[in-house]
C-alpha cells in the first residue's frame, strides 16, 4: 500500500487489509513515495479513524518505498495516479511494473483515486477509510479463494 508520505492513506490501507486477512499467510505493508515522514507514526487523524473501526495502526512506522519492494511484494497498490507514476518510474522491468495497481481499480477499473485527506477536514479521513475498506474487502475475498 503506497501513498505520498505514508502517514494518512497507506497506513490505513495496511491496517484495514491486515484486519481482513490471515497475516501469517499474507504480508501487508505500507510505504510512501516521498521520505517526508520516515520513522514517524501515522497521522493522528488516521490513527483515530482506524480506532473508530477497531483497527490499531498506532505502532506503524512510516517508511519510503524502495526498489527492493518489487522483490518483496506480489502486488503494489498505489493510492493515486501520481504515486502510481512514481512507483512505475522506479520499476526495473516489465515484471516490476505489472505488480503496480491503483487500489480503487479493485472496485471499479476506471482509475479512480483515493483522495489525500491530509489538508481536508477530519471527515475526509472517514470517507477515505470507507473507500479503502471497500477495496480491501475485494482483495481479502480474492485471497481467501
Amino acid at each position: 500500500m503506497v501513498c505520498l508520505g505514508n502517514i494518512c492513506r497507506s497506513p490505513l490501507a495496511e491496517g484495514i487489509l491486515k484486519s481482513k486477512v490471515d497475516t501469517t499467510k499474507v504480508h501487508v505493508d505500507s510505504a510512501g513515495t516521498a521520505g517526508y515522514h520516515i520513522g514517524n507514526t501515522p497521522d493522528p487523524r488516521s490513527i483515530k479513524v482506524a480506532q473508530n473501526h477497531n483497527i490499531d495502526i498506532s505502532s506503524q512506522v512510516c517508511r519510503k518505498f524502495l526498489v527492493s519492494d518489487f522483490d518483496t511484494f506480489d502486488v503494489i497498490y498505489a493510492m493515486d495516479k501520481s504515486n502510481y507514476g512514481n512507483i512505475i518510474g522506479m520499476a526495473r522491468n516489465r515484471a516490476d511494473a505489472e505488480k503496480v495497481k491503483l487500489l480503487l481499480n479493485e472496485i471499479d477499473p476506471t482509475d479512480q483515486e483515493v483522495p489525500d485527506p491530509y489538508y481536508d477536514a477530519d471527515d475526509g479521513f472517514e470517507t477515505v477509510f470507507q473507500m479503502i475498506d471497500k477495496a480491501c474487502n475485494i482483495i481479502a475475498a480474492r485471497l481467501d479463494h
